[in-house]
């Protein structure tokens, strides 16, 4: 158990690092406009690199500590994985404490990387802070909190779905890591202009206590819908899409 949670700490770590740092450091390089995110700088990653960024890091790490820990990272995933059956009961808490330990280190990197740069004033100044996730003023693209729970919601449901179905006893050997990773590039693609994309309440943790304030405040949306949406994938895919008897 110490290894595994070893593993997901550090593959926490690296997932937050590499998405929210590629966000917070790279995407609005060389820092011409005050938006957090600029799609329309050549020189910056943009959504499109933000969201490979989250995705490669799942890939990377799937290879990396899949055999080890199962390569959740996300407390939204462990719960969606005990749902299923996946995931004994008794580990869920140790897991969720590996990957928030993991997650806010990585923010606390970020935020001292960034302060060692010249757009230290710009990334904590705009609406994302630290690639923070949040609705209305702290929504990437004005997006309120209906819609923000809903897009939540609905995207770690079938993030889950992709995760338990390409890890199934039935699925093809060797080919989940890649499944996962691209999934959730997708999933920023959708909707890092409506929340700055979560489905992670390790991720959004991790950078949160690092700014405060309302990124704080509107943290426990980031928590629910995520989790909501994993329980119900969870419960979908164990009663319905299962080819094992329950």
């Amino acid at each position: 158990m110490a290894k595994k949670l070893l593993a997901e700490a550090f593959g926490t770590f690296w997932l937050v690092f590499g998405g929210c740092g590629s966000a917070a450091i790279a995407a609005n390089f060389p820092y011409q406009t005050g938006a957090d995110i600029a799609p329309g700088n050549p020189f910056g990653l943009g959504f499109l690199g933000v969201a490979l960024a989250f995705g490669l890091t799942v890939v990377t790490m799937a290879y990396a500590i899949g055999h080890i820990s199962g390569c959740h990272l996300n407390p939204a995933v462990s719960f969606g994985l005990w749902a299923s059956g996946r995931m004994k009961g008794s580990d869920l808490l140790p897991y969720i404490g590996a990957q928030v330990a993991g997650g806010v280190l990585a923010g606390g990197f970020i935020k001292l990387v960034v302060a060692g740069g010249p757009a230290f004033q710009l990334v904590m100044a705009g609406s994302n802070p630290l690639a923070t996730n949040g609705w209305g003023a702290h929504s990437p693209g004005g997006y309120g909190f209906w819609a923000a729970l809903v897009v939540e919601l609905v995207l770690t449901f079938f993030f889950l779905l992709v995760i338990i179905g390409a890890t199934d006893r039935l699925a093809p050997v060797g080919f989940a890591g890649a499944a996962i990773g691209l999934a959730l590039a997708l999933i920023h693609m959708i909707s890092i202009p409506v929340t700055n994309t979560s489905v992670n309440p390790a991720r959004s943790t991790g950078v949160a206590l690092w700014v405060g304030g309302e990124a704080v405040g509107q943290l426990w949306l980031f928590w629910l819908a995520p989790i909501a949406g994993a329980l119900l994938a969870g419960w979908f895919y164990r009663n319905v899409l299962s080819s094992e008897t329950n």
